[in-house]
């Protein structure tokens, strides 16, 4: 068996069938809809550039969140800053990062980091330690990065589906 076609069929299918379809014609609107109070979204800086809403720890109980966090939450914290840490060269960090300000920008950051994360699995060894990119998971093989990436990924893409549904059912 070839774990590592078996690991990226499972992101592979939840990407074509379930969240990259489910995404398609997002509107600005949508994104940034607040669907209850003191909602966590991504927020215009004084400076014009955007920033996700975050606090260490989290809240207990956590936020409800937008979209576009969610969106940039898959587009930056699951895939691009492993892409980055993991197949690149590690310069992408929360603060750095480019938060998407409106949903075409979203999609496309999305589908960037998608292929980077994608394509640099295809060339690890799944068996190999992560190292210190992932902090006291270090010692954790790829494969069990592999496998949490694409579990965070349905979980957030599956909220983000629930989002719509509830911004189309709005009225």
């Amino acid at each position: 068996m070839n774990w590592r076609d078996q690991l990226l069929s499972q992101l592979e299918f939840y990407w074509d069938t379930s969240l990259w379809p489910r995404i398609q014609g997002l509107t600005d609107e949508e994104y940034f809809w607040e669907p209850v109070e003191n909602t966590w979204s991504i927020r215009e800086q004084p400076d014009g550039s955007f920033m996700a809403d975050w606090q260490f720890p989290e809240p207990v109980p956590p936020p409800v969140t937008t979209i576009a966090w969610r969106l940039a939450h898959i587009a930056i914290g699951c895939f691009g800053l492993r892409a980055s840490a993991h197949f690149g060269d590690g310069s992408l960090t929360l603060e750095s990062a480019p938060w998407p300000g409106n949903a075409e920008t979203a999609l496309a950051l999305l589908q960037d980091t998608y292929e980077a994360w994608h394509d640099g699995v295809k060339t690890v060894d799944l068996e190999a330690p992560v190292g210190k990119a992932e902090g006291p998971w270090a010692e954790h093989p790829y494969a069990a990065l592999v496998l949490h990436i694409t579990r965070e990924v349905c979980h957030h893409g599956g909220e983000i589906g629930v989002l719509r549904d509830l911004y189309r059912a709005r009225f």
